[in-house]
């Protein structure tokens, strides 16, 4: 088999920028029609199988809009793993793709980086860069711990989106 490239992919699917989503211009298998959308739902991800091999179609969203695949990962930027528009997609390094994450879902305090300390009595506020937790303060207020925490996010980097 050759390598995908974005003219083997455009002979096959047809992808809609504005909606992300695929459909097959060539009919894959007995099952599947000219038409249909291509792919399915793995872990939130959906992903298409071309010649045999599994793709997530963010990425073939990427290959499709500008021809190579990119060389680290792709950032849902809305943290929505299955909305594959071109410009819900950028180029990230596993850093840069971090500083965009969801807020975790055992998180008590509605924030990342924030917890309720029982020892000191204050919410305690830290942030991880590059493997490493930094510690930003404890504070008695809720809201002096969440500008702490957006005034770190500033510092280090982290996007917007981060913690949404």
């Amino acid at each position: 088999m050759p390598e995908l490239t974005q003219e083997i992919l455009k002979e096959i699917l047809q992808y809609n920028p504005d909606t992300g989503i695929f459909t097959w211009k060539k009919k894959p298998a007995n099952n599947i029609h000219v038409g249909d959308v291509a792919g399915g739902v793995d872990k939130g991800y959906i992903r298409i199988r071309i010649q045999g091999r599994m793709y997530r179609a963010h990425r073939l969203a990427w290959l499709f809009s500008h021809g190579v695949f990119p060389p680290d990962q792709i950032d849902h930027i809305n943290h929505h793993k299955n909305d594959n528009r071109i410009i819900n997609l950028r180029e990230a390094t596993p850093t840069e793709n971090q500083h965009n994450a969801s807020l975790h879902k055992n998180n008590t305090s509605g924030v990342n980086g924030i917890g309720w300390s029982k020892g000191s009595k204050k919410w305690k506020v830290q942030i991880k860069v590059a493997g490493k937790d930094i510690h930003l303060g404890y504070y008695d207020d809720k809201d002096d711990a969440i500008t702490a925490r957006q005034a770190g996010n500033l510092k280090y980097g982290f996007h917007q989106n981060h913690g949404r």
